[in-house]
């Protein structure tokens, strides 16, 4: 069974940063395709960004110019570098992976932005 971990999350003011990352118990050039999901409270689950094998990275309008995807492959990880972070981008932050038509989640983690 294919695991994603998390880590990264956690309680920081408006204006703050923080990076998540997603490390695979495979190795990451096995997926086509990850992103990193995040739900609101009282809100539907939503892409935050995914990045594809070939490099193309998308972000939600709400968090361009913000937040950058990326993979390092020597750390075989996927990252989410948060910046500028508001209170509205409070929520449970998931990673997601796909391989070919396997899908995969980590369990979550958390991100609280203060006023």
């Amino acid at each position: 069974q294919v695991q994603l971990v998390e880590s990264g999350g956690g309680l920081v003011q408006a204006g703050g940063s923080l990076r998540l990352s997603c490390l695979p118990s495979i190795s990451i050039s096995g997926f086509n395709r990850m992103g990193w999901y995040r739900r609101a409270p009282g809100k539907e689950r939503e892409l935050v960004a995914d990045i594809f094998g070939y490099g193309e990275a998308n972000y939600a309008e709400s968090v361009k110019g913000r937040f950058t995807i990326f993979v390092d492959s020597a750390k075989n990880t996927l990252y989410l570098e948060m910046n500028s972070l508001k209170p509205e981008d409070t929520g449970v932050y998931s990673c997601h992976a796909a391989a070919g038509m396997d899908m995969y989640w980590g369990q979550g983690t958390q991100v609280t932005v203060s006023p």
